[in-house]
């Protein structure tokens, strides 16, 4: 089977050939354009023979009158997309020069008409761009993908501005075929475009922002959607602010607290005060306060029963008082694995860590508690027995538990004589690139 680096220089061989241009190439496809620029390129140093003999098809039209007023290629016929393709990629600047005249009513080489915007040879990229500037804005938006990725290029801005004016002045549709892309700065700039240009709907704007996980896009989306909203009646509650309230995606949960203050729905900013996401706690704090609420109190009483909301501990850590350290260190010994966790994590917001409560926890068989406690104790590691760790290290022990005497005797200057082995997903061992035997 042909590898894929291989396929451009597979293409321009079979192109030289006399191979039709589709036949060679996925001419769908950005990268098999650049690819089969990189490729041409290379062969016609490596094997000339392949594009200047007289055997060769392509070959013998492939040629330029140095003698010229200007440079122009030269055939005995009309020639075919697949010979003005390998043009358009020859390595002699005066070929590339001249090919773009003739691929002007070639709609399959635009691809490389974009390519030689970026060309290093003034002349060259000069030709090309004048070309692209009279080239119908939808047949730029069907190149969206490949202008924006060599867009990227020291060059490449020409073509990619000619893509955004197209796209903000021409027809709806063009921005709506782009913002599904597969490409990432595709969708982004069609979404971009769509948000100035106000083509998307409140509802729209809002489940986009919820469902897609590019955060360009979830930060675009959800802001022009609270944007839109007005009064706060029901159905822009339901139709723009629920949807985000309800994405998995922190930041768009965030921009849906934010929107209760404007529509005017503070309260129901309490139900985030223990939201798994630190940046959402801290936005519905920041809404409840805009009420004159005080969220200190709401965490404190959620703290007496904290099983159905465990991180009502480490709410109260980040905006408590040094006095709720003894209400948080009471969750030390919680039976919920998550309230324990999130009872450390609210002590180190708080910066009330003591050493003695928390390196018990080290033993815990919750992995998500050791993580925290061996975090916890990380800056006072000399305080911890060697003892102690030395016995997490045994064979018998979790993973978790290993890992972490690990970290806390490396935090110490321990280094490791021998590498730990963990068995793997099937069995197989695999090391642990911090463990080791910790003698010392």
């Amino acid at each position: 089977m042909q590898s894929s680096e291989d396929e451009p220089y597979v293409a321009a061989r079979q192109l030289a050939g006399g191979v039709g241009l589709s036949e060679a190439l996925d001419v769908t496809a950005p990268e098999a354009w650049i690819g089969l620029d990189l490729a041409v390129r290379e062969l016609a140093w490596r094997q000339p023979e392949l594009f200047h003999s007289k055997a060769s098809p392509a070959g013998r039209r492939l040629t330029w009158k140095q003698d010229a007023p200007l440079p122009h290629v030269t055939w005995s016929r009309e020639p075919a997309d697949a010979e003005l393709a390998l043009a358009l990629c020859h390595p002699d600047g005066h070929m590339r020069e001249a090919a773009p005249a003739h691929a002007e009513k070639r709609p399959a080489l635009l691809a490389l008409v974009v390519i030689r915007c970026t060309d290093w040879a003034g002349p060259v990229r000069g030709r090309a761009r004048a070309l692209l500037a009279e080239v119908p804005p939808h047949r730029l938006a069907e190149h969206a993908t490949l202008i924006l990725r060599v867009g990227c290029r020291y060059r490449g801005r020409f073509a990619q501005d000619l893509l955004t004016v197209a796209l903000r002045a021409g027809p709806a549709v063009q921005v709506e075929a782009l913002l599904d892309s597969g490409d990432r700065a595709t969708a982004r700039l069609a979404h971009r475009v769509a948000v100035e240009r106000r083509l998307l709907s409140a509802t729209r704007l809002a489940r986009t922002a919820a469902r897609r996980h590019d955060i360009v896009i979830q930060d675009l989306c959800a802001d022009a959607a609270v944007a839109t909203l007005g009064e706060g009646t029901a159905e822009e509650f339901t139709e723009v602010v629920a949807p985000l309230l309800a994405s998995r995606q922190s930041r768009v949960r965030s921009a849906g607290v934010t929107a209760l203050r404007r529509i005017g729905r503070h309260s129901g900013a309490e139900a985030y005060l223990t939201d798994r996401s630190p940046v959402v706690r801290a936005c519905s704090r920041w809404v409840l306060r805009q009420a004159d609420v005080d969220p200190a109190p709401l965490y404190r009483a959620l703290c007496t029963d904290p099983a159905a909301r465990p991180a009502a501990a480490v709410g109260l850590g980040e905006c408590g008082v040094r006095e709720d350290a003894d209400l948080i260190r009471g969750l030390l010994t919680h039976p919920v694995p998550g309230v324990r966790a999130c009872a450390v994590a609210g002590l180190r917001a708080l910066d009330a860590v003591r050493a003695d409560d928390v390196r018990p926890l080290l033993d815990d068989p919750s992995a998500a508690v050791v993580r925290q406690a061996t975090a916890a104790l990380l800056p006072s590691a000399d305080r911890v027995p060697r003892e102690l760790l030395r016995g997490l290290l045994a064979a018998g022990r979790p993973r978790h538990q290993r890992v972490a005497a690990i970290r806390l005797l490396r935090a110490v200057g321990v280094r490791a004589a021998d590498p730990i082995t963990f068995p793997g997903p099937t069995g197989s061992a695999r090391s642990c690139p911090e463990g080791g035997d910790f003698s010392t």
